[in-house]
């Protein structure tokens, strides 16, 4: 990404004698063991965020937040900035509507957006040190916060945003946030298996007599399958670019546009943390899946898949089972499989949770507008699995 800028923001509160606030456009402005050091327990960490650098994925530009106290990196999250389209989250009769409006408006349903978080990552990463009592979380926040209106008031840049704020950081964000004028609506929720199985069986015994039924019987059509677990696509890249984009082209919701570079450089970057399950059938390619792990998890990237080929194969289900046999083996206590498709993986014995999107527009006359469609498109008032979701975990 060439050389990283930096732009810094000095205050001095009562806490803190020497507090500055950093934004880079580029992970390399940061170390990578003071990074990682607010990321303990991520897999995407300060070299998944150069691989995505590095992947130069179009339409987006990267930013990195970080608070200084006496040239300590205390707090960091990474940032974005693009063109968003308000409805990338809708389905169904909504996004027709929406489609029809951008064909006569374009600009109407697209607005540049500054937004804490990544669209590559599982959510987003607020990164702390842990010696950090719950007012200084607090404080590290809001000067994130308040450096960000700058930033985008310098740019020109309308909406504020943060992607995919998970549960676990609920109440710090709340505060911080509302505080900022920023309001929420809820995100597609995210998806976790816990592994206390001793085998692949002993994992369908868990399940439901129904679904046990039918995952035996996906596992007998996709019998022709083989897998193959690779640190190196380099041969295979084209074959992996046209599952990924017919894996695109059939997604009901969009999702960002990724490069051959980008599945190349997470693999290179992140070295024994990432691996590529290939899948072939009489020898072809028809599926691929992009994992990262540690010893505590596998973290599910992204799925490509041949849809000529996937019904009849069960495909989903096939990688499924196989990075559930991964995990077994391996000892790996959790499998996440992220977003989308959460009714299904609850289904398959995930536990679901929530992520929030906070937004606010810096018109004022605009931003009460979105308030007022948020109202119709919000998830949950379309996905009965979500509402419920809601109701049980904001009570």
């Amino acid at each position: 990404m060439g050389t990283s800028r930096e732009f810094v923001t000095r205050e001095c509160p009562r806490e803190a004698a020497s507090t500055e606030v950093v934004v880079a456009d580029s992970i390399a402005a940061f170390g990578v063991s003071e990074w990682n050091r607010l990321f303990a327990d991520e897999l995407e960490g300060w070299h998944y965020y150069r691989a995505v650098e590095e992947a130069a994925l179009p339409g987006f530009a990267w930013h990195y937040f970080g608070v200084r106290e006496s040239g300590v990196l205390r707090a960091a999250v990474p940032a974005f900035v693009t063109d968003y389209r308000l409805d990338t989250t809708l389905t169904g009769p909504l996004r027709r509507v929406t489609d029809a409006l951008a064909r006569l408006f374009p600009r109407l349903l697209r607005q540049r957006m500054l937004a804490l978080g990544s669209p590559v990552a599982e959510v987003c990463q607020l990164g702390l040190d842990e010696s950090l009592d719950a007012p200084a979380r607090r404080r590290m926040l809001d000067a994130i916060l308040s450096k960000a209106e700058v930033f985008a008031a310098e740019r020109r840049i309308g909406m504020l945003a943060a992607k995919d704020t998970p549960a676990r950081q609920d109440a710090l964000w709340v505060h911080a946030a509302q505080r900022r004028g920023l309001r929420r609506q809820p995100g597609l929720p995210t998806a976790a298996l816990d592994i206390r199985h001793a085998s692949l069986d002993d994992y369908l015994r868990s399940l439901s007599r129904a679904t046990r039924r039918d995952m035996r019987r996906k596992l007998r059509a996709g019998a022709p399958l083989r897998v193959e677990w690779r640190d190196n696509i380099d041969d295979i890249r084209d074959e992996i670019m046209r599952l990924y984009r017919a894996t695109r082209a059939n997604a009901e919701l969009d999702f960002e546009d990724l490069t051959p570079e980008y599945f190349a450089a997470v693999l290179r970057q992140l070295g024994t943390r990432a691996s590529c399950g290939v899948y072939r059938l009489d020898g072809r390619i028809v599926a691929f899946n992009l994992v990262l792990r540690d010893g505590k998890r596998l973290l599910d990237k992204f799925l490509g898949m041949d849809y000529e080929v996937a019904r009849r194969y069960n495909l989903y289900f096939y990688t499924w089972m196989e990075n559930v046999r991964y995990c077994i083996e391996r000892r790996i206590p959790l499998y996440e499989s992220g977003q989308g498709l959460h009714r299904e993986k609850k289904r398959l014995g995930s536990r679901l949770s929530l992520n929030w999107l906070w937004y606010r527009h810096r018109n004022p006359l605009l931003d009460a507008v979105f308030a007022l469609a948020e109202r119709l498109a919000r998830l949950d008032r379309h996905d009965p699995e979500l509402a419920e979701l809601l109701k049980q975990q904001l009570t």
